[in-house]
């Protein structure tokens, strides 16, 4: 029986590849490279910061040329509103009913571990997550399973008792390389590899679907 969830957090829980992009684009402007268009972006995401604007780089990519956008990305992020990162339909409700049913809650991410606090102290303020884990220097990226052994260790679940739900192929992985059970929802910014993986327990095309593996 599943009793810990550990949910990604960009095209799973929240909707945030718009403000991505937005300010992508403006670093890459800023500093006289290409901009990108939505569909080349989606792409490209799934890994951390660096990994992402490495390929967004392209042929241009060299550890200076990161620097100076990842650079010029968080200072710019940091400023913006990010007004268009709002969570899905019904995940909220989703996230509650589960909590209601003893459920424990978790997020892994590439994304920074403040960046998601952020967002979810805004919008989860009613949701305990046991543990977020971030980006971070300690702990490798994903799809590396490291941030789901640590979430799972500090929920004190097994792998039979854990279940990981995500949007992309990372997200696959890391489940894969967790030796974890994983759920892949369509509303996020998952790519055809993604959607034929044989690995996957279950596609997900509405929120209230999830409350079935509970």
């Amino acid at each position: 029986m599943k009793k810990l969830a550990i949910l990604d957090f960009d095209g799973t829980l929240f909707d945030s590849v718009h403000d991505v992009m937005i300010i992508l684009n403006r670093s890459l402007e800023m500093n006289g490279f290409p901009t990108l268009t939505h569909d080349e972006y989606i792409k490209r995401l799934g890994g951390n910061i660096d990994e992402i604007v490495s390929l967004v780089l392209n042929d241009q990519s060299t550890p200076e040329n990161i620097e100076i956008i990842k650079k010029t990305y968080e200072e710019l992020y940091e400023d913006s509103d990010n007004e268009n990162t709002i969570p899905f339909p019904r995940v909220h409700d989703v996230l509650r009913q589960l909590q209601d049913k003893g459920i424990i809650l978790a997020i892994n991410s590439n994304r920074k571990t403040d960046s998601i606090r952020f967002y979810t102290d805004k919008f989860f303020e009613d949701i305990d997550f046991v543990a977020i884990e971030g980006h971070s220097p300690y702990c490798p990226s994903k799809p590396d399973p490291c941030g789901v052994k640590r979430i799972m260790d500090v929920a004190n679940a097994s792998n039979d008792e854990t279940i990981y739900i995500g949007d992309s192929i990372t997200d696959i992985n890391t489940a894969k390389n967790a030796d974890i059970d994983c759920l892949i929802v369509e509303w996020g910014y998952g790519t055809e590899e993604a959607f034929e993986d044989d690995y996957v327990l279950d596609f997900i095309g509405d929120a209230s679907e999830i409350i079935n593996y509970f």
